[in-house]
């Protein structure tokens, strides 16, 4: 059979200084992360306490910082959710709230979007590596090498349902603030507004569909990022991934994540607009948004601009998180078998 010919040019990757190891040192990668020189934080023994708080601060970094940057295009798509008749499209939605709000309308919410989505990301990546270990282990090394996808969703599954937890409160006082204007003017007064008038309750009103948003997506994120990086090693690129490049490891990052995003917008854009119209209108319902943003809106209203959005934001997200693992001394995510799958003496 003739060699597979490269996709990539060779000069954006290259072998690394520790001779060349390849697959032969799985077994050894499954114990300690291996790196040509000493990371600048030092190395950390994979699946310690210390990796799994590396990766829940890595995922806090990769949501909060993320999220918090794209506050402008948040407000931009909540606004339209709500209230369609108004905000009829990305431009016309951009000067209304540049008219009747200024400059400081496009950074309403920033607040409560970075406290909010630092706790789901420390949680979210945090626990998905505890639980993809977990399952991993208790499959077994021949099944949770043959069903490694089915690990990757319920792990990330597993990691959601206690992230959001964390989200629910934080989405609560994001939408409002963004999308009534005169509600509060951010975290500190918006979010004592709502427990003053509806109790602490009034804070996980949105949790249900919440769970329904945010599941798919990040059991879609999860597995297709995985399952992307893989066949990136396999098809694309000519190198073993231990011996290539981190700058090219971190840019597989990106682009897979970049693609894994597109797919989470679409499957999670109705619930996202149920969840933002819930936040919004007071004592309202599934029936009342669906009535409101009619079926076919319910699965459109706004979705070119949250791909855009959640495409770049999921991209970044994993550059900054396996950037954090990088500095650890830890392998990206990704592009390997599931730890369960490596052979034990």
């Amino acid at each position: 059979m003739a060699p597979r010919q490269p996709l990539l040019p060779s000069f954006l990757y290259a072998p690394s200084s520790s001779g060349g190891a390849g697959f032969g040192s799985a077994q050894e990668a499954a114990v300690v992360a291996g790196a040509p020189s000493e990371p600048p934080f030092g190395k950390i023994e994979m699946f310690s306490p210390a990796y799994y708080a590396a990766c829940g601060f890595g995922g806090a970094a990769a949501c909060g910082l993320t999220h918090a940057a794209v506050t402008p295009l948040d407000v931009i798509k909540c606004n339209i959710q709500i209230d369609p008749a108004k905000y009829k499209s990305t431009s016309s939605a951009f000067s209304v709230v540049l008219k009747e709000q200024g400059v400081r309308g496009f950074y309403r919410g920033w607040a409560p979007t970075f406290l909010g989505y630092s706790a789901q990301g420390a949680f979210k990546y945090g626990l998905y590596e505890v639980f993809k270990k977990e399952y991993s282990d208790m499959a077994g090394p021949e099944y949770a090498a043959k069903y490694k996808t089915l690990i990757y969703l319920a792990g990330s599954a597993t990691a959601e349902v206690v992230a959001d937890v964390a989200l629910c409160p934080m989405e609560a006082v994001k939408v409002r603030v963004q999308t009534q204007p005169g509600y509060a003017r951010g975290l500190r007064d918006g979010f004592p507004k709502i427990v003053r008038a509806e109790g602490y309750a009034g804070l996980f009103r949105g949790m249900v569909p919440l769970w329904g948003r945010q599941i798919p997506y990040t059991m879609m994120k999860f597995a297709t990022y995985e399952n992307i990086v893989e066949m990136a090693y396999k098809h694309v690129i000519p190198t073993p991934k231990d011996q290539c490049s981190k700058p090219l490891q971190l840019g597989v990052s990106f682009g897979s994540g970049y693609i894994a995003g597109v797919f989470c917008a679409a499957i999670s854009h109705p619930a996202d607009n149920l969840v933002s119209f819930l936040n919004n209108a007071k004592g309202a319902t599934v029936g009342d948004a669906v009535k409101n943003l009619g079926l076919w809106g319910l699965f459109t209203r706004g979705l070119p601009l949250r791909i855009l959005m959640i495409g770049t934001l999921t991209g970044t997200q994993w550059v900054i998180y396996d950037s954090f693992k990088v500095m650890a001394g830890l392998p990206t995510t990704g592009g390997a078998p599931a730890p369960a799958a490596v052979p034990k003496e």
